[in-house]
């Protein structure tokens, strides 16, 4: 049995936004929607609710699939955009591509991810302008069918809205859908400023991986579709991988507590204040190297390797030499406090002198 002992603080957990545990207000949601009798399968008012809110925040009508794992809302979103011989463009470091074990190709009955590389883990439109018509029409090959974006992207980095457009533009040209892995879509929006339907459907995304794990709920993100014609396809993909909980409304809870009152914001600007303060004080510290700029709440540097042995030793957890010998990576997450930040901070100058 595990203890409170077992429970890293966060002071100390870096290594993802997964770490963090969930925002009071969602906690607490749970076990109140578990009074009394709902009508399964999403037709409880939990559910009806979280679909007004997206609706509302979308700034038009949509079809919401809550599901419990942001895999299941990429590859189920995908699925209904390509066919098993169509191909899915998306970046060499994109998370579809590196990070979940072939669900994509899995759910899409055989799709092949292609990848489009770019500066800065974002695709170059130069790159996919040539990728989407890639032996378009040649039947010994897989058909480019769907371009998938993460906002943000793995590195941290945001897309622009003038850069989804540009890319979103070259893919309709070609008669391509549009992805967007939005695992830290809060994030993504925060930094620009910008509101969802700018980010999204008026930019020419077509199915969004709206992602909530990351930034305050418990085990719920949704698919979200700006295209009443997915619908029906999408429901029977739900069912069909098991992703219609019967209880579905423990999931809603969860969203539906997440969008009141713009909780989701303000978890995602505080985990993005974080970084940057974070990447602030590491360019003031001697021998270490902060790579780019923090534009969302991931920030990678280069670190002496004593001062990583020392974090270490210390209990701190973060990914190192994953990508490149003395190359860190630090998440910043919603439940990080500054006085967090400056622990490390002061750790990193202590290990480093």
């Amino acid at each position: 049995m595990s203890t409170t002992t077992d429970v890293i603080p966060s002071s100390r957990a870096f290594i993802s936004d997964n770490m963090a545990g969930a925002s009071p207000e969602i906690a607490q949601a749970v076990p109140a929607s578990a009074a009394g009798h709902a009508l399964p399968y999403g037709n409880d008012p939990f559910t009806g609710s979280v679909r007004r809110q997206l609706s509302e925040t979308f700034e038009r009508d949509v079809d919401v699939f809550p599901v419990s794992t942001g895999t299941a809302a990429n590859c189920l979103g995908l699925a209904a955009l390509t066919p098993p011989w169509g191909s899915v463009l998306c970046h060499p470091n994109s998370h579809i591509n590196n990070d979940e074990c072939g669900a994509p190709e899995f759910f899409t009955g055989g799709a092949k991810l292609v990848t489009v590389p770019g500066d800065d883990s974002k695709i170059d439109p130069d790159a996919l302008h040539e990728a989407v018509r890639r032996k378009a029409g040649d039947v010994h090959s897989v058909q480019p069918t769907v371009v998938s974006i993460s906002q943000a992207t793995e590195s941290g980095s945001v897309y622009t809205l003038d850069e989804i457009r540009r890319l979103a533009t070259i893919a309709k040209d070609a008669g391509l859908r549009v992805h967007m892995d939005g695992a830290r879509f809060a994030n993504a929006l925060e930094h620009l400023g910008a509101t969802p339907a700018e980010m999204t459907w008026k930019a020419g995304i077509d199915v969004l991986s709206f992602g909530a794990t990351k930034n305050g709920a418990m085990t719920a993100d949704a698919i979200v579709s700006f295209d009443p014609v997915l619908a029906t396809e999408l429901a029977f993909r739900a069912k069909r991988a098991g992703q219609l909980a019967s209880k579905t409304r423990f999931h809603a809870a969860q969203l539906d507590a997440y969008l009141a009152d713009g909780l989701w914001l303000r978890n995602a600007r505080q985990a993005n204040t974080m970084a940057t303060r974070l990447g602030d004080g590491l360019k003031a510290i001697p021998g270490t190297e902060l790579l780019g700029s923090p534009q969302a709440n991931i920030l990678f540097c280069r670190l002496p390797q004593q001062a990583t042995e020392g974090l270490l030793a210390e209990g701190y957890t973060f990914y190192h030499d994953r990508w490149a010998p003395g190359i860190v990576r630090f998440v910043t997450s919603f439940s990080h406090t500054f006085e967090d930040i400056d622990q490390l901070l002061d750790a990193v100058r202590r290990h480093t002198r």
